[in-house]
């Protein structure tokens, strides 16, 4: 049974401690990065993680927009679930703190932090938390392809072409070295929330499918030449790593949605 700690211990874990992987990846990037000012940036990053551990404060002022997965084998129901988010998310609020990063679109009043929760059935109860950030979030794109502007085709290339649009047009904004996650398929609403959730992948993990895989590992040479860099000053470090996933899609249609991760890719999880 998840209770309202279980929850709150997650929220502090995942806003005070970047995943081992991403840490990993950032020291890797610092010791290859033939940048001076790239490798400084690098280095600041890491000394900020490890503040943020040790004192136990967030890794990054903007805590996100809260989007939990949880699976679940229907021990408790979804609507127990949600409250017991809902009312952890206000503690959390108050007592980590989090930013509150809730406002009403129409009045423009802060209103706290409001998650957003996705359920799915599952034997084993696994609660998964990602806090992302508004930046990263502003740089994520949907395509529809074909796309004359971009010269893209319903094809591999034509993918590519979104891909690298989306990184050229950020310029460096929503906080690289970037994690970003990719997904193919027939509808806006699914390659928008299969792209985000290809964000909570282990960043050294291998494809499934060879076929994608090759074209993860295409995607993050060619960003990496772009020489973006870290926090847009150039460097070859302007990605940590592409994760690309696919679905069906409906004949009349080919959407690639393009979800950027921020160096502080902060995703931490529960289970039993």
């Amino acid at each position: 049974m998840i209770t309202e700690k279980d929850v709150l211990d997650l929220y502090r874990k995942c806003a005070t401690e970047l995943s081992s992987d991403i840490k990993e990846g950032l020291k890797d990037a610092a010791r290859t990065e033939e940048s001076e000012n790239a490798r400084d940036v690098l280095e600041s990053i890491i000394e900020n993680i490890e503040i943020a551990k040790t004192e136990s404060k967030p890794i990054c002022q903007d805590t996100g927009i809260p989007v939990f997965y949880v699976k679940h084998d229907k021990t408790q129901s979804e609507e127990d679930i949600r409250k017991i988010i809902e009312r952890a998310t206000d503690t959390a609020t108050k007592e980590i703190p989090l930013r509150p990063n809730a406002v009403d679109s129409v009045s423009g009043k802060v209103i706290g932090n409001k998650p957003v929760i996705h359920f799915e059935e599952s034997a084993k109860f696994e609660m998964t938390l990602l806090m992302k950030g508004g930046g990263s979030e502003n740089i994520s794109k949907i395509y529809s392809l074909p796309d004359t502007m971009l010269g893209a085709d319903r094809d591999i290339e034509g993918i590519k072409k979104c891909v690298f649009d989306a990184v050229f047009n950020a310029q460096g904004k929503g906080c690289p070295p970037y994690i970003i996650g990719i997904a193919i398929g027939g509808s806006i609403e699914e390659v928008a929330h299969l792209s985000k959730k290809q964000l909570l992948r282990d960043i050294n993990d291998h494809n499934k499918d060879s076929e994608l895989r090759k074209v993860e590992s295409e995607l993050l040479e060619g960003i990496n030449k772009m020489e973006i860099g870290p926090s847009g000053i150039g460097g070859k470090t302007t990605a940590l790593a592409i994760k690309l996933a696919k679905s069906h899609r409906h004949p009349a249609s080919f959407f690639v949605g393009v979800s950027f991760g921020c160096w502080a890719t902060r995703r931490a999880s529960y289970g039993h």
